[in-house]
């Protein structure tokens, strides 16, 4: 059996080379254009493709005083669960242990200090609340006008202002990277800004039927609002 010629070979290896290039080169770009969607893009995407998450955050409090520079007030951290739409578990470890548990009907606010619970009607509340950001129905547009807010601390920001005249909030905007959440600010109409970090982030991981049951604590207060 003869061998290939030396062009051949060439040719062949020649080849090769151009096709992994161009599979580099394509690789790349997809990377890149998944990395440079824009926080609307990658935020509907989320949403879409995540019906329940859970992961870490540190909240801090910041205050605006006659227009100086805003000041950190007090920070918490904890953990979080939820499962789309209007079930949601959010554990305050620090400074103090708080839970805000909704099951999708309900929402009980348990102090551990305290032994204290309050529960709420969730109904249309969770609607133009910032909890429904992470939380409620797909149908955000619904509730809030959604818009691009620009490029900042290497996140693509978006702009969720609320449609309810009655909410507490005038502006909640969140920052994205890779396709998902890591920050969110909420602004209040008293000056107030809440600044929330995420980490840790899991999608869709395994949740049984009772994972959203409020268990009453044994001989807590209970007040119904």
């Amino acid at each position: 059996m003869s061998m290939p010629s030396f062009p051949r070979m060439r040719e062949s290896m020649l080849r090769k080379d151009v096709l992994r290039h161009i599979a580099a080169l394509t690789t790349g770009l997809l990377l890149a254009g998944a990395a440079h969607a824009s926080a609307l893009e990658q935020f509907k995407s989320f949403v879409s493709s995540t019906k329940a998450a859970k992961g870490e955050f540190v909240q801090t409090q910041v205050k605006n005083t006659n227009g100086d520079t805003p000041k950190a007030a007090k920070s918490s951290s904890g953990t979080f669960v939820f499962a789309r739409p209007g079930k949601f578990i959010w554990t305050y470890v620090k400074p103090y242990d708080q839970v805000l548990q909704a099951d999708g009907d309900q929402l009980f606010i348990y102090d551990k200090d305290l032994n204290q619970v309050t529960v709420k009607k969730l109904g249309d509340a969770l609607g133009s609340s910032p909890a429904a950001i992470l939380f409620g129905s797909n149908d955000l547009e619904k509730n809030f006008t959604l818009s691009e807010g620009g490029a900042r601390d290497g996140l693509e920001w978006l702009k969720a202002v609320p449609k309810a005249k009655d909410t507490s909030f005038e502006q909640i905007t969140i920052g994205l990277k890779d396709g998902l959440p890591a920050a969110m600010e909420l602004k209040d109409s008293f000056g107030q800004t809440s600044v929330l970090k995420f980490s840790k982030i899991e999608k869709n991981p395994a949740l049984s039927a009772t994972s959203f049951k409020f268990v009453m604590p044994k001989g807590a207060d209970v007040f119904n609002n």
